[in-house]
């Protein structure tokens, strides 16, 4: 696959792979979740590969999730060649892939971002890194990995906060929280990263693989419970509740739900 959105390297015994549109805060699109399979599948059965790195192009951020702005203007997410929006296949391919995933938080991580970091392995995070959940901010949810396995990393009362207030948080609260293994300073975040991934290179890969599959077994039914939402946004997503967000979000004003409730 020829890669726009994305950039693939490896850099033995890491491959890392970077959300290439810092013009959009790295957001994402169709095109972007089907690059990004590709890249951890390529990742997956590379034998020079033992742990992928996933971060963002730029300082600004990791990943804003969705692209909304393309969504107002195309009315989805954007074309991908199979003509699926797989973002949920996304989530569950980074839990399965047999070898560490270790998110390089650089900025920003929000949304369906803070999703994709929270379903890797381990975060490390920059100084300046934030995070924090906008889904009901700009008409949108994340019933899946995104709530419940979340409240399994942060406990029940704080993963609500992220949800139910669209707050953002430091790097340091995130630290505090359990919500990321480390902060560093931003210019050496992929260093730590590739350290970390070298570290894991030096262990039994089997072993490891068994250990993911393991630790994957008592969250599993939220990847069903993800399918369940994802079906149910499409649908919702439609809507004027919905339209209201992603429009409110396009044009920087306040969104006003009142008459929804």
């Amino acid at each position: 696959m020829q890669y726009t959105d994305i950039r693939y390297e490896v850099e033995a015994p890491n491959a890392l792979i970077t959300i290439d549109r810092p013009e959009r805060l790295n957001a994402f699109r169709g095109r972007t979740i089907e690059e990004l399979l590709d890249a951890f599948w390529r990742a997956w059965t590379d034998r020079e590969v033992s742990c992928a790195i996933l971060t963002g192009a730029g300082d600004r951020a990791f990943c804003a999730g969705g692209d909304q702005k393309e969504y107002v203007e195309k009315g989805s997410y954007g074309a991908s060649a199979n003509g699926l929006f797989e973002v949920e296949t996304l989530q569950q391919v980074i839990r399965d892939i047999p070898k560490p995933v270790i998110a390089a938080v650089n900025g920003l991580a929000i949304g369906g971002g803070h999703v994709l970091h929270v379903v890797c392995d381990v975060s490390i995070a920059a100084e300046g890194a934030r995070f924090g959940q906008a889904g009901p901010r700009v008409g949108s949810f994340d019933a899946g990995y995104g709530t419940a396995y979340l409240a399994r990393v942060v406990g029940e009362k704080r993963a609500r906060e992220i949800w139910l207030f669209c707050r953002q948080y430091d790097a340091q609260q995130a630290l505090d929280w359990g919500l990321v293994n480390k902060v560093v300073p931003r210019e050496r975040l992929l260093e730590e990263a590739k350290a970390w991934g070298r570290d894991a290179a030096a262990l039994s890969p089997t072993c490891l693989k068994f250990l993911k599959a393991s630790f994957n077994v008592d969250s599993a039914m939220h990847y069903a419970m993800g399918r369940l939402a994802f079906a149910g946004l499409e649908v919702f997503g439609k809507s004027p509740e919905a339209v209201e967000g992603r429009s409110a979000f396009a044009e920087k004003r306040r969104p006003d739900f009142s008459k929804f409730r």
